[in-house]
C-alpha cells in the first residue's frame, strides 16, 4: 500500500467519526482536553507525564503494543481505556478524544498521526516528525487543509538557552553566518550484519502491531524492541534523526533556513540493515537574511565525534561539550552546548560578555523537570486557542526533511546529492526510491 492509499483509507475508515462533531461541538472541549496516547515506552511515558501535568488535561485512552508498558501507564491513569492497536482506539473512541499524542518508534509516527488528523484531532508527535520525506510533506499538507493544532516533540525548542541563542543570532551579534558545525557522539548506528533466524515473540508483545506498516520481519530478542530500533533503517533514523533534530533545531530556527540544495554523507558503505555508526554530513543551504549567500552546515556523529577543526577550538584550551553547535559568522562565533547551558560569544579567540537583559527572557532556568513541560503545555494551551505552537508541523516537516535527506545520503557514501525543493526530488534518480516506502497491510 502506498502513502496516498493509506491516507485515503485512513480518512474513509474514520469517516463516520470525522464527519460527525466538529472541534467546537465536542462535549466539554472548552473546559477539559481529553487526550489519547499512542506509544508508552521510555519517551512515551515522559510525554504522558508532561501532557497530563497540565491542570486541564484528562487522559482518556492509552495504547501500546507492549502489554507491560500499557499496564505500567494504566496504573498512573486507571480511568483511561487501554488498547494495543491505535486504529481500534481511534475508531472506538473518536468522539471522546480531543487530542492525540504519538510517541511510537519513527516508522509509526506518520501512520498514527495521519489517522488522527483525518479525524480532525490536534496531534503532538515526537521527533523526527516522520520516517520518510513523503510523509513529512503529506502531514504538513493535511494539517494546513484541516487547520489543526500540531506540535513536534522537541522540548528544548522552548528552553531559555535556545531562545536566547536564536535572539542573539538574529540580532546580528556575529554578523552574517556562513557555517554551522554541530555534533553528537551518540551511536544510534549498527555496522554489523542483520540477525539470522527468529526467536519466540514474548507474550506481552504484539509483534505484528509493532511492525505496523513496515515490512514483515521475524522477531529477534534484543534487536528491535525495546530501544534498539533507532539503529535500523526500517524503523529509526539513526543518531541524525534522534539527536540531530534537537541540535539542528536552534540554528535552523535562528537562521530561518529552508531545505538544503546539496547533501553529502561521509560514512561506510550501506548494509541495507543498520545505519552507519559514524557520519559526517555536509549540507549547503540557500542563504537567508541571517546568513552569507550560501550556508555550509556540517554534522558529526558517532564515537569520537566531532573531528578536530579550527572552528571548534575554544578559548584557553577548554574542552568542547560532548554535544552542541557552533555558529561561524563574519564578526565571530557563537557556541551553543547541548543542553541547559548558556550560549557563549567568541571573538578573536576569547570569550566576550553579552548584554542579554534587553531580550526580556527573565532568569535562566536549569531544571529540566520544569523547563521540559513548557513545550507540552504550549500544545495544550494552543488546543484551547490561547497560544500558538512554536514547532508546528509546517516548521517541523522542513526540519525533519533536512534531517532525512542526510540520512538518505548515507546510502550513497561520499557522493553529493542535489535536492530540488519545488519537486521534492533528487537530481540523482537512484536516491528517489528512499523518499518513501510501501506500507504493509497489517
Amino acid at each position: 500500500m502506498n502513502k496516498r492509499d493509506f491516507i485515503k483509507k485512513s480518512s474513509l475508515g474514520a469517516l463516520g467519526i470525522a464527519m460527525a462533531p466538529s472541534l467546537l461541538a465536542r462535549t466539554n472541549f472548552h473546559n477539559r482536553l481529553r487526550t489519547a496516547h499512542i506509544g508508552l515506552g521510555f519517551q512515551g511515558v515522559e510525554d504522558l507525564e508532561a501532557i497530563s501535568s497540565h491542570k486541564l488535561v484528562d487522559v482518556v485512552a492509552l495504547c501500546d503494543v507492549d502489554a507491560n508498558n500499557l499496564a505500567a501507564s494504566h496504573k498512573l491513569h486507571p480511568t483511561a481505556k487501554v488498547f494495543a492497536d491505535y486504529r481500534t482506539m481511534l475508531n472506538e473512541m473518536g468522539n471522546d478524544i480531543d487530542a492525540v499524542i504519538v510517541s511510537t518508534p519513527d516508522h509509526t509516527h506518520a501512520p498514527a498521526s495521519v489517522m488522527a488528523m483525518n479525524m480532525d484531532k490536534p496531534v503532538y508527535c515526537q521527533k523526527p516528525l516522520t520516517h520518510h520525506v513523503s510523509e513529512a510533506r503529506a502531514m504538513t499538507k493535511l494539517a494546513k487543509e484541516k487547520n489543526l493544532v500540531t506540535q513536534m516533540g522537541i522540548q528544548v525548542h522552548s528552553f531559555y538557552d535556545y531562545k536566547l541563542a536564536t535572539l542573539l543570532i538574529q540580532s546580528g551579534i556575529i554578523g552574517k553566518v556562513h557555517t554551522v558545525r554541530a555534533w553528537s557522539p551518540k551511536n544510534w548506528g549498527y555496522d554489523g550484519k542483520a540477525p539470522e533466524g527468529s526467536d519466540p515473540v514474548p507474550e506481552h508483545l504484539d509483534w505484528n502491531l509493532w511492525l505496523g506498516t513496515s515490512a514483515e520481519r521475524p522477531y529477534k530478542e534484543g534487536v528491535y524492541h525495546p530501544g534498539n530500533w533507532r539503529k535500523l533503517m526500517d524503523y529509526g533514523c539513526g543518531t541524525l534523526g534522534d539527536m540531530g533534530v534537537h541540535i539542528f533545531d536552534t540554528p535552523y530556527n535562528a537562521l530561518e533556513l529552508d531545505v538544503p540544495r546539496t547533501i553529502k554523507n561521509e560514512c561506510r558503505k550501506p548494509t541495507g540493515f543498520g545505519y552507519p555508526e559514524n557520519n559526517i554530513v555536509t549540507y549547503e543551504f540557500p542563504g537567508t537574511k541571517h546568513t552569507a549567500e550560501t550556508l555550509k552546515w556540517v554534522w558529526y556523529d558517532g564515537p569520537g565525534a566531532p573531528k578536530s577543526h579550527k572552528d571548534l577550538k575554544l578559548p584557553d584550551g577548554e574542552a568542547l561539550h560532548d554535544q552542541g553547535a557552533m555558529f561561524m559568522g563574519e564578526k565571530g562565533r557563537l557556541y551553543l552546548p547541548h543542553f541547559l547551558k548558556l550560549p557563549k560569544l567568541i571573538v578573536d579567540g576569547k570569550y566576550q560578555e553579552m548584554d542579554v537583559e534587553s531580550f526580556n527572557l527573565g532568569t535562566p532556568k536549569r531544571d529540566y523537570a520544569t523547563e521540559g513541560k513548557k513545550h507540552y503545555h504550549q500544545f495544550v494551551e494552543a488546543c484551547f486557542g490561547r497560544e500558538e505552537c512554536s514547532a508546528p508541523f509546517s516548521y517541523a516537516s522542513r526540519l525533519t526533511e533536512t534531517i532525512l535527506l542526510g540520512v538518505i545520503a548515507g546510502r550513497f557514501p561520499n557522493k553529493t546529492l542535489h535536492w530540488d525543493n519545488s519537486t521534492a526530488r533528487f537530481s540523482e534518480e537512484e536516491a528517489n526510491q528512499y523518499l518513501e516506502s510501501p506500507y504493509r497491510d497489517f
